[in-house]
């Protein structure tokens, strides 16, 4: 990536860790931050040594504060219209990976910061991230999914408590309500115990996990029946994999499965 590419890359094994790398501007996402998301989750979700993804914020205080309000004071209406459809091009192809993303929240995560780490299938938070969506304090609303993506993780009262009241939640509330998954201990990298804690994701079987996340998300605002006809569909896919026969041939061997994503 050249010097001016607003996400630092780097691959820890099976996992690529990006990095939001604007530590001035609290990690904002910026239209070319927005951009380098798009860019690396096209990229990513092809590319066959990529077995999941870790999205983190530079330093220790922002994970992503949200938009660059500093940039938006610039902008015509039309031009925040432009941004928020850049929201959905963007970070569309991150939400529909098939490889697993977890936001490794390492500070505070407000307004589009928490609607990145809403795109992402797990959260994990430092004990010093502060979680919210202040928009309706500043006369707006959530726009890129936090009025969808938030009821469907908390519920819906506790989502319209979060955006009417502007609540933000420290990291231990955010797992009492199940807004992220896991906490790291003080003391420890948030992106360190991401990447660990993921770890039977890296070895695991890619396309097991891709045609669950399918499944998953295919049938979750579907009737039962439908979405367990979908899940049939995925588990197709699973069925006459190479690798599901290398896990078979694997336990029948008593040794561990090498899965290669066929």
């Amino acid at each position: 990536m050249s010097d001016d590419f607003p996400i630092r890359v780097e691959q820890r094994g099976g996992v690529a860790v990006w990095t939001l790398d604007r530590p001035d501007r609290m990690n904002a996402l910026s239209r070319e931050m927005l951009l380098a998301i798009g860019k690396l989750s096209r990229e990513a979700a092809t590319n066959a040594s990529v077995r999941a993804i870790v999205v983190t914020g530079a330093g220790d205080k922002a994970f992503c504060a949200g938009a660059d309000l500093k940039e938006r004071r610039t902008m015509s209406d039309d031009d925040v219209r432009g941004i928020l459809d850049l929201y959905r091009s963007e970070l569309g192809p991150l939400d529909r990976s098939p490889k697993p993303v977890v936001a490794a929240i390492n500070g505070v995560a407000f307004g589009g910061g928490l609607e990145l780490a809403l795109v992402c299938d797990l959260r994990v938070a430092s004990a010093a991230a502060v979680l919210g969506l202040p928009e309706t304090s500043i006369a707006v609303i959530p726009g890129a999914g936090g009025t969808q993506r938030l009821p469907r993780i908390v519920g819906e009262g506790r989502a319209k408590e979060m955006i009417l009241l502007a609540r933000r939640l420290p990291a231990a509330e955010a797992l009492a309500w199940g807004l992220v998954n896991r906490v790291t201990p003080i003391g420890v990298s948030v992106v360190e115990d991401a990447v660990e804690w993921i770890r039977p994701i890296a070895e695991g079987a890619p396309l097991a996990q891709a045609a669950a996340l399918e499944a998953v998300d295919a049938g979750r605002d579907a009737p039962l029946a439908t979405g367990l006809l979908l899940e049939r569909v995925s588990y197709e896919k699973t069925l006459v994999s190479e690798d599901r026969r290398e896990a078979l041939a694997a336990f029948a061997a008593k040794r561990p499965p090498r899965f290669h994503g066929r």
